[in-house]
């Protein structure tokens, strides 16, 4: 359409944004590397009912070509969100796989897989898992994490050795004896092993250790390990050996920011790189997380986050000095070097898709090696993005939150004169993580319809440091909904959107903060539940390992605060809801069960509450097949366009 943009109500916006443009046209990008000079990453495909596919680009330039042939799926569900499912040495790839031919369960054994070659198991059938490995090339061996669900009744998580030479043999046990490991590394000469460790109720992000052992010429460590940094009470990140493998880097919050740090094994002294009021490290929610790496002997390449934004830059290890690099990115994640002037990372924008990137430190230059989407660059669809603003605001106790305010926008439409928009409050998962920058297609869904979009960064995001992480401590509930009404009313304050037409919508710890929000408030209109813990004694009675004792932290301890529990349950308190909402579920969710959202929902229906509920055969915490994301996209829409807003759609 061109020429004057035609007068229509918000939220009735028609637009070439559709869900089934999503879908087919988007997949996920993450764990990149870089290998005998070539660029590797991992790509998910809802189009291939969300089968994980190894990428390679030669040094060459030549066009990247998949790795991972069907059925396979480089997957991993260690801590049930797995991570770190693979890596390459040499072209050969190391994968664990979850995927099957019909009719078959996923053998999650670790394969070898040569170049040109087919996957081959490397252990045995069994009930372990297998996840962020590194390959000890001189004992032809793979170290990393080994979840062995033969243990009751939480498995047992230890650092492993798996011999390639003899395929199919018992693993060899390196670290032990704790709750949880991740992040082996082993040092250039092959003579030391450093690893994270942490122990209940911590999450990695409250409180973790990082150990080193000498490792001997039987590849057994040779004494008890030590510790040489963090604690229950400092939270440490992606240690790395220096290619010289005379200081083991690693990121540390003891300053109440998650900053670089160099350890000498030799003296045992620590220095900081770099400090600075910015976060270098992230929620290790999954495994294979980097947030920098190595470019030479002298210098590290690092992403930082600051106010909310990312950034990537340069650090001269000698003189400390950080020099930020001028990219047009934002958002970074899964950063790599070849050891020189070579970057490869994921990168992203409020206008650009996660894309896999590759910088030349030299030159400066940069290029994009796959897009998770091609849409922003069709400039038919893009003239309909709209921008992102980020915000602060006023909350509770005198303090300010933060979110990410994106405005409705279509070129072909304009509203009525005095017309305010309604309002998605978004709220991210974790509850400890953080709203991202990047090109979200899925907010453009709802602002080229005329509907505003609040990301909210509420106290307990990741990105503004520690003290903010800790604000949600025994008040999860409470916190993350206070900020998300204190955002809504920021803006309606200011005009911007109406505030007698807000919802709120979220997965899983999000979807929990909509749930809370509708049964203990009466701000919103409406709202959505996406695989939302509604009964958190439930989750903490019945829960995966990783998260067991997470509500010890966000709530306080089970049993012995069952009234707490019982306050701040959702189900519990249906019979306050009067708002509609709609429920979106996984029938194979292990993290929230199903039977949780639908004692919710039956709870509101007994009470003629409007409400929908979708749940989709085959899926887990988080939607991976195609359809299934269209569907829930288009029903969210209609269901608050006719239950909530009062707008009558006509596309």
């Amino acid at each position: 359409m061109a020429g004057t943009p035609e007068t229509t109500p918000y939220g009735s916006w028609k637009s070439p944004i559709t869900s089934s443009l999503i879908v087919a046209q988007t997949i996920g990008l993450s764990e990149v590397r870089i290998d005998g000079g070539d660029v590797w990453w991992l790509e998910l495909r809802p189009q291939e009912n969300g089968r994980c596919v190894v990428v390679r680009r030669a040094a060459d330039g030549g066009a990247a070509g998949d790795v991972t042939p069907q059925p396979f799926s480089a997957r991993t569900r260690v801590h049930e969100y797995g991570g770190g499912a693979w890596t390459v040495a040499g072209g050969t790839i190391y994968f664990s796989n979850d995927q099957a031919r019909p009719g078959e369960a996923p053998d999650r054994r670790l394969h070898r897989q040569a170049p040109s070659g087919t996957p081959v198991p490397v252990t045995p059938d069994g009930p372990w898992r297998y996840a962020d490995g590194v390959i000890d090339a001189a004992r032809r061996r793979w170290i990393g994490v080994r979840e062995d669900h033969s243990v009751t009744p939480y498995p047992d998580n230890a650092i492993v050795a798996v011999d390639l030479r003899r395929p199919g043999s018992d693993a060899t046990v390196l670290a032990d004896g704790h709750d949880f490991v991740s992040s082996p590394r082993l040092s250039p000469d092959g003579r030391r092993l450093a690893w994270l460790a942490w122990d209940h109720p911590n999450m990695p992000w409250v409180g973790t250790t990082l150990f080193v052992t000498e490792i001997g010429d039987d590849g057994l460590p040779r004494a008890a390990p030590a510790a040489v940094a963090g604690g229950p009470a400092e939270s440490i990140f992606q240690p790395e050996w220096s290619p010289d493998g005379a200081a083991l880097t690693f990121v540390s919050d003891r300053t109440g920011w998650w900053n670089l740090y160099s350890f000498d094994p030799g003296t045992g002294a620590t220095r900081p790189l770099a400090p600075m009021a910015a976060e270098f490290g992230q929620p290790q929610w999954v495994f294979g997380m980097s947030t920098y790496a190595f470019a030479g002997p002298d210098r590290i390449v690092a992403a930082y986050s600051a106010s909310g934004l990312g950034r990537l830059a340069v650090i001269a290890l000698r003189s400390g000095r950080l020099t930020d690099l001028a990219l047009p990115f934002s958002a970074f994640s899964s950063v790599r070097t070849d050891g020189g002037d070579r970057v490869a990372f994921i990168g992203a924008a409020p206008d650009r898709p996660a894309s896999v990137v590759e910088l030349d430190l030299g030159s400066g230059a940069h290029k994009v090696l796959k897009r998770s989407t091609e849409v922003a660059h069709d400039p038919a669809i893009a003239r309909y993005f709209t921008t992102v603003e980020p915000v602060e605001f006023p909350t509770e106790g005198g303090k300010t939150a933060f979110g990410l305010f994106y405005p409705p926008f279509n070129p072909d439409h304009a509203p009525p004169a005095g017309d305010a928009p309604p309002l998605v409050i978004k709220c991210h998962g974790g509850p400890t993580s953080a709203a991202s920058s990047a090109l979200s297609l899925g907010n453009q869904y709802w602002t080229s319809r005329g509907i505003a979009v609040l990301d909210v960064n509420y106290g307990g995001s990741t990105g503004f440091g520690r003290e903010y992480r800790g604000r949600l401590h025994l008040a999860w509930g409470i916190v993350d909904v206070d900020d998300s009404i204190n955002g809504a009313k920021f803006l309606a304050r200011q005009g911007r959107v109406d505030g007698a037409r807000v919802v709120i919508t979220g997965g899983s710890a999000g979807g929990y903060t909509a749930l809370m929000a509708l049964t203990s408030r009466t701000f919103f209109a409406g709202g959505g539940s996406h695989y939302g813990v509604s009964d958190p004694a439930a989750l903490a009675r019945d829960t995966h390992k990783f998260e067991s004792r997470y509500l010890d932290w966000l709530i306080g301890p089970y049993p012995q605060e069952e009234a707490r529990y019982r306050e701040r349950s959702p189900v519990e308190h249906a019979d306050r809801v009067t708002r509609p909402m709609i429920f979106f579920q996984g029938d194979e969710d292990r993290i929230v069960p199903p039977d949780q959202t639908e004692r919710m929902v039956e709870a509101l229906r007994r009470r003629q509450v409007p409400v929908g509920y979708l749940l989709f055969a085959g899926e887990q915490h988080g939607f991976r097949q195609a359809g299934n994301i269209q569907r829930a996209l288009d029903a969210e829409l209609y269901f608050y366009a006719f239950e909530v807003f009062g707008i009558r759609l006509t596309y």
